[in-house]
């Protein structure tokens, strides 16, 4: 029953960012007009809230609140911001609109894994066996919530803003029914202050070998939500091509892009394996050079004879999202103390989709109107190659860099 009640809680978790995340470029771009510098401050909202909100409520759950009460009223609040997008016009406004709904919306993802992880112990679970089949659910709650915002007619207007909003609202609701997860404050009598004020999370900066891996993270975490910002909207510019109008590319663009998250769902499951086999460098580094794989095809699809490719990307999409972001989440799980793991997800958070999104989105942005857009249109063959490159220079200093030992079993099983 508890497993089935995680479950429950992990589909609403990405079904509420899912309802918008992947359509919010084909709004900003494609129904408003804004420019890339533009949407790109907007969507750096995301990385801004991870750079201090995750590590400040992982500080918070550790040490003075229930985590689950914590992310009740966070999406409670998250779902009623989102209700205020309708009626912003202008791309400042919507600016600050995002930022607070993202203060309100981040933190809740390490939190949600915390709150899996806590309770899955308590109940005497092994966590990197039972955690995978949860989460997936996760995943197919961000494609029923791409579906729907499809389906009905929803993704170049502000109405999938408030499918998320309600869901969001809804879920807040449910979270306060979950078992107590209570906070650890397991502390010694002779305390720092660092670890009284629930900063100790960032002792795991001062072993070399974490401090590489955190860095890497925010490299790596530069690219995790590239396609996030312009996808749809790449899909769905090819309706200025006579010949591709009326595609089943360009009609449902956003469910073509689904099939990223049916593969992040195949992919999940085989976490357990992949680690235990090969370790923690080995997956990373599969993840960063499937991303390379993401944008190159990309940037050589189109609707017809170039189907395939679309279609290729989205199924490697799986393993270059998952093989770091989920394996990444139970390393540190298993690495950081049981006094100090939210708010060592916190900082994994802040590290990724805090300073690694903000670079990405902003630099991106710039970049694309700079040297990739002309005449007001888009070069996107290029922008996808751009990215693609900057994912294989990654993937190559991680393969020189990050040290490995002997960690395929031994690391996850403790």
């Amino acid at each position: 029953m508890i497993r089935l009640r995680l479950t429950a809680l992990g589909f609403m978790q990405f079904f509420v960012w899912g309802a918008w995340l992947i359509t919010i470029g084909t709004y900003c771009f494609n129904a408003k007009g804004w420019t890339g510098a533009q949407f790109g401050a907007i969507f750096s909202t995301l990385a801004l809230s991870s750079l201090f909100m995750p590590a400040l409520t992982g500080i918070i759950a550790d040490r003075w609140m229930n985590a689950e009460r914590l992310y009740g009223i966070l999406h409670i609040l998250y779902g009623l911001i989102l209700f205020a997008v309708p009626g912003v016009n202008d791309p400042d406004s919507l600016y600050y609109v995002i930022f607070a709904a993202m203060i309100c919306y981040m933190p809740t993802i390490s939190l949600s894994n915390s709150i899996s992880f806590r309770i899955l112990k308590d109940q005497n679970y092994d966590v990197v066996k039972a955690f995978p089949p949860i989460r997936v659910w996760g995943t197919i709650g961000f494609i029923v919530a791409m579906w729907v915002t499809n389906i009905t007619g929803s993704k170049a207007n502000a109405n999938q803003f408030i499918i998320a909003g309600v869901a969001a609202i809804g879920l807040g609701l449910y979270s306060f029914t979950l078992p107590a997860c209570k906070p650890q404050r397991s502390m010694a009598p002779n305390a720092s202050l660092m670890d009284q004020l629930g900063f100790g999370a960032f002792r795991l900066l001062s072993n070399s070998r974490m401090a590489l891996f955190f860095v890497f993270s925010m490299f790596l975490g530069g690219a995790l939500q590239l396609t996030n910002m312009y996808g749809d909207s790449f899909l769905d510019d090819f309706k200025r091509f006579p010949e591709y109008a009326d595609s089943i590319v360009v009609k449902y663009s956003t469910i073509i892009l689904s099939i990223s998250q049916i593969s992040e769902t195949l992919f999940i499951l085989t976490i357990p394996f992949f680690l235990k086999r090969f370790g923690i460098k080995q997956v990373m580094l599969m993840s960063m050079l499937a991303w390379v794989l993401r944008f190159g095809l990309f940037a050589y699809g189109d609707p017809a004879g170039g189907l395939w490719m679309i279609i290729l990307s989205c199924i490697v999409y799986g393993m270059a999202f998952d093989f770091f972001n989920i394996s990444g989440s139970l390393f540190v799980e298993t690495t950081a103390d049981a006094s100090i793991r939210s708010s060592a997800q916190g900082l994994f958070m802040m590290m990724t989709n805090g300073v690694g999104a903000y670079l990405g989105s902003k630099i991106s942005g710039t970049i694309i109107d700079a040297y990739f857009t002309v005449g007001g249109e888009k070069e996107w063959s290029g922008i996808w190659l751009s990215f693609a490159g900057y994912s294989l220079v990654v993937a190559v200093l991680f393969a020189l860099m990050f040290k490995s030992k002997n960690d395929k079993v031994e690391t996850f099983s403790h």
